[in-house]
């Protein structure tokens, strides 16, 4: 029999043996071919690192927090929608994904005469 962390197999088959008890004295028959096998999970060393023991430029980038700048949202188009203000039939628009991935985005319209205003689409 062989152990891959907690999983057992049949040194006969290969076959997925029943949940290790972690007891080295009991035995395990395989369902497949009947063999009767040590349980040695028990010999099974499981080891942890930590991401500072493999350091790389990459995860020295990665952040919890993305900061974008709004000179990087150059995504402005136009769209027929009535200006509350000056009453013009055409603003530009943009849309951000400010909230949670399964949420709508918010679109950012913004009117010749000055006039901002935005909605949670």
């Amino acid at each position: 029999m062989s152990a891959i962390g907690s999983l057992v197999f049949c040194t006969d088959c290969g076959n997925l043996l029943d949940s290790s008890t972690g007891n080295k004295n009991t035995i395990l028959v395989c369902d497949c071919c009947g063999a009767e096998n040590k349980d040695t999970a028990s010999k099974t060393i499981t080891t942890s690192t930590k991401a500072a023991s493999f350091p790389s430029l990459l995860r020295q980038k990665r952040s919890d927090v993305q900061t974008v700048e709004r000179s990087d949202m150059q995504n402005e188009a136009t769209i027929a929608e009535t200006c509350p203000v000056c009453g013009r039939q055409e603003v530009r628009y943009s849309a951000v994904q400010l909230r949670s991935a399964d949420e709508g985005s918010t679109i950012f319209y913004t009117c010749d005469c000055g006039h901002k205003w935005n909605t949670n689409n």
